[in-house]
């Protein structure tokens, strides 16, 4: 290969380079387009009714046909998502997450030997049906600043299987309402 085929090939690949090149400058020349002064849109909410609307529709459910959808034994197997942190044996101990022999109609945050984070140690309220339901969604919503990673159970079948196992594990199951 002499000198004029290598003059050749290193012409070619810089004239490739530079039609590469002066295309896009020539483009955004023809297609400038204006930017906007802020980046992003201004979405306006009204908060006040519809906020409202949505927390006591989320609060207002139906406890007695969610629980009729659940069964102990699909609960069992449910609840081996929660065994890896908590106990349900009767005299087991905590685990990362408190025990839960007795957890349904306690008071939140009530075991003793139990380090709880601030949030759930100041909810004040007892672990009833409608209660564990909306813990048991999503417990980071449910309590906010609370130190229990779970994602939550989105399914109703899982969510009333849960809590009729958990009130089966106690001295004194409460009966449905």
């Amino acid at each position: 290969m002499d000198g004029f085929e290598i003059n050749k090939i290193i012409t070619a690949i810089l004239l490739v380079v530079l039609v590469v090149f002066g295309i896009g400058k020539i483009s955004d020349v023809i297609f400038e387009v204006k930017k906007p002064d802020v980046e992003g849109y201004k979405v306006e909410v009204k908060i006040g009714n519809a906020t409202a609307t949505l927390a006591s529709s989320e609060n207002q459910v139906d406890i007695t046909a969610l629980l009729s959808m659940g069964d102990v034994q699909h609960g069992k197997k449910v609840f081996k998502k929660c065994a890896a942190c908590h106990s349900i044996n009767q005299g087991g101990g905590n685990k990362i997450g408190p025990k839960l022999w007795n957890v349904m109609f306690r008071p939140a945050g009530s075991v003793s030997d139990y380090k709880y984070s601030k949030a759930l140690s100041a909810y004040k309220k007892e672990w009833n049906w409608e209660e564990m339901n909306g813990f048991l969604i999503k417990p980071s919503q449910w309590i906010k600043g609370n130190k229990m990673g779970f994602a939550g159970l989105k399914k109703e079948k899982d969510r009333a299987s849960v809590i009729l196992y958990l009130n089966q594990n106690s001295d004194n199951p409460k009966p449905l309402p």
